[in-house]
This record gives structure tokens, C-alpha cells and sequence, in this order.
């Protein structure tokens, strides 16, 4: 039933049907005429919608710039580098001069350590407390000695 409704038309005349191979050559033909394989050329004026649009960067643009674009992405690359460097030399001068300073609170810590020990007073108790030592202090004051020049 279905095939009863469906009606395929047919041309009235041979001479209107053409065949698809004439179609296609024909068509291949209009394609040749239109396509090029040149860029065209940028217009004079150079416009936002020119530059947006992507018409700047035709392929004779790009071509005769090639060397510029290189220098620039190989000075973008040295810079990114230099930088990166730059930033572990900073991280590693900031971690050795936090060593350093506590290198130095260390060394001032032994120092007033080493000078609370070696005072006369601590001496003289360490003294006191080890009786078998032979050294005591000083009962009489120091004579001075006068050498003639």
C-alpha cells in the first residue's frame, strides 16, 4: 500500500534530463575557474576587520616574515628561561640567608654560653666544689712589677 502513494516523476522530454556525468564535469569546471591556489592579495587599508578577520596573516605574509616570527618565539623562550632561572637563584639565596642567620643565633648562643662559663665567679664555685684542686683564689692583691725602660 505504501508504494501506491509514493509517485516518481518523470520529465516530460529527453532533451531536459541530463546525465550526472555531465553535471559533475560541469561543476568541476566552475570549481577550476574559482579556485586558486595564490592567497589574495590584502587590500591597501588596513582595518580592524582585516586584522580580526585573519586577512593580515596570509600565507605571502607569513612567508616572508618567517625568520621574524622565529627570532621572536626563540627570544620568547630565552626570556621564559631566564626568568625561571632567576626565580630558583632568588629561592636559593632566600634558604642560605635564612642558614646564615641561624648560623648566627647559634654562634651568639655558644658565645654567651662559653662567656657565662668562663666568668671568675663560675670558675671560683667549680672550684669550691672540687676540693682536691690545688688552686684556690688569691688571699693577697697582685704586685706590680716595674721594669725600668
Amino acid at each position: 500500500m505504501e508504494d501506491d502513494n509514493i509517485k516518481i516523476e518523470q520529465p516530460e522530454s529527453p532533451e531536459v534530463q541530463e546525465s550526472p556525468e555531465s553535471k559533475l564535469t560541469e561543476t568541476l569546471k566552475k570549481i577550476k575557474e574559482t579556485a586558486t591556489e595564490e592567497d589574495p592579495k590584502p587590500s591597501q587599508q588596513l582595518k580592524l576587520r582585516t586584522i580580526l578577520g585573519g586577512d593580515l596573516l596570509t600565507t605571502q605574509t607569513v612567508r616572508s616574515q618567517i625568520w621574524l616570527f622565529l627570532v621572536i618565539v626563540a627570544f620568547t623562550i630565552v626570556y621564559v628561561a631566564f626568568r625561571y632561572q632567576c626565580q630558583q637563584d632568588l629561592l636559593t639565596i632566600d634558604k642560605l640567608e635564612n642558614d646564615l642567620k641561624d648560623a648566627k643565633f647559634k654562634a651568639l648562643s655558644s658565645s654567651s654560653t662559653l662567656t657565662e662559663k668562663c666568668r671568675e665567679s663560675h670558675v671560683l664555685e667549680i672550684l669550691k666544689e672540687n676540693k682536691d684542686s690545688l688552686l684556690h683564689q688569691a688571699d693577697q692583691p697582685p704586685y706590680i712589677i716595674q721594669v725600668p725602660e
